[in-house]
């Protein structure tokens, strides 16, 4: 294609988005709560089709030499389509946020005020390798109201056009424009720097994926972004802290599914505690091989560690590998956070409540946690039904976005004749 038609495409898939946008936004909680109830039947109806086009995806992912951390994100099957259809269920159960009152007063010269919530409008989502996010993402946009477009990578093409086509056909059976739903199916990547730039139509961009990604996005983008570059997540053991409960978190957060952004990748452990909490946490981290890169006092403790470099302490592997420093103190561990971190989540266990305290007043992140696993930031463990992406920044939105992130507010003042003089 050359630069104009790419232009044009864009264009095109952009202008439909904006017209279906309209009618989203007037769908009755009633209405939007029944077609995700339907989509939801839909996947259950057609799994053996999801899980045959997913095939497709994964058999070329391994034959691309895919790592082992992306073909788990890309890998369906039946949990995760039947954890799907529930996290729809969730958000249709919500409460609709479109057309909420936020708050509302009189002024002294009889004007009356309120702030309402409104959709944003259109949604860009781009993403990699996760064939759920096109559910998610789709079901938090007609929840909300907003039309939604979907640019998901070519590892899950075939995936991601399977859903996506149950959205459409739902919304057209229920008399509603599809293009609420449009997966851009072409995969040029200058459809993206073009959608990038449709002021005129779209709304937010939402990336999701790795951190290159991410940063091309902003980069391009003439449109909002909400993002989060990486998820570099922490775990500090305090000295007080319970070491079962600790060997537990600290192996939960690392472990029960290393590939995603709310995992461990490094371990701080107070220097008091760590003669006797190490060996019991490395006991249990050898079997699933997970390796670990220690300081040089982690090093002593734990022979078999491999020395950590600068490197490690910003690094998101992403799998069985884990950086582990030993610190002196709170103070100490959330200045490591402070310079290392990435701001998405970071955890203390503790049973001395002023530490854990003085934790969460030093450690700026999205997420905090306190005696839990990093691994429950998430928008449907938060009660969001689903999450439509984790934001860093502090504007607009912070930490899992569900339903109210996708929503801006307008003013409506109403009068019975008032002039200003």
């Amino acid at each position: 294609m050359t630069n104009n038609r790419f232009k044009q495409y864009a264009k095109g898939i952009a202008g439909r988005a904006r017209q279906a946008s309209f009618e989203m936004a007037n769908l009755s909680a009633k209405a939007k709560n029944k077609i995700l109830f339907q989509v939801a039947g839909a996947l259950r109806r057609e799994k053996a089709f999801l899980l045959k086009e997913n095939s497709r995806d994964v058999f070329a992912g391994r034959k691309a030499g895919l790592s082992s951390s992306l073909l788990d994100r890309l890998t369906l099957n039946e949990k995760r389509i039947e954890d799907m259809a529930a996290s729809l269920e969730a958000v249709a159960k919500l409460r609709d946020p479109a057309g909420e009152v936020i708050e509302r007063w009189k002024r002294p010269n009889g004007l009356r005020i309120s702030k309402v919530r409104v959709p944003l409008g259109v949604i860009l989502i781009i993403y990699e390798a996760r064939p759920n996010v096109t559910q998610e993402c789709a079901g938090l946009c007609i929840k909300s109201g907003n039309s939604v477009i979907l640019r998901g990578g070519r590892e899950a093409f075939y995936s991601n056009k399977a859903i996506a086509n149950l959205f459409r056909k739902v919304l057209r059976s229920n008399r509603v424009s599809p293009d609420g739903v449009i997966l851009v199916e072409r995969l040029d990547y200058e459809i993206v720097d073009e959608l990038l730039k449709r002021q005129e139509e779209v709304n937010l961009a939402i990336p999701r994926g790795g951190e290159a990604l991410i940063r091309r996005v902003v980069a391009t983008a003439r449109i909002p972004v909400i993002k989060h570059y990486k998820g570099v997540c922490h775990v500090y053991v305090d000295r007080s802290a319970d070491m079962r409960m600790a060997t537990e978190i600290a192996f939960n957060a690392k472990c029960q599914r290393p590939s995603v952004c709310n995992s461990m990748e490094t371990l701080l452990v107070h220097r008091g505690i760590a003669k006797k909490f190490l060996p019991l946490l490395v006991r249990e981290l050898k079997s699933v091989k997970c390796e670990i890169r220690g300081c040089a006092e982690t090093c002593r403790i734990i022979p078999e560690a491999k020395k950590a470099t600068e490197r490690d302490w910003y690094e998101e592997y992403l799998d069985y590998i884990l950086a582990v420093r030993v610190v002196r103190s709170v103070d100490e561990a959330a200045r490591h956070i402070r310079k290392y971190g990435s701001a998405h989540t970071d955890a203390i266990v503790t049973r001395t409540p002023k530490n854990a305290e003085r934790f969460v007043q030093l450690v700026d992140s999205s997420s905090v946690m306190v005696n839990t696993t990093t691994r429950f930031s998430d928008g449907f463990q938060y009660g969001f039904g689903a999450e439509i992406g984790i934001s860093t920044d502090k504007i607009h939105a912070r930490g899992p976005m569900g339903l109210e992130g996708l929503t801006s507010y307008k003013y409506v003042v109403e009068g019975n004749g008032q002039l200003r003089q």
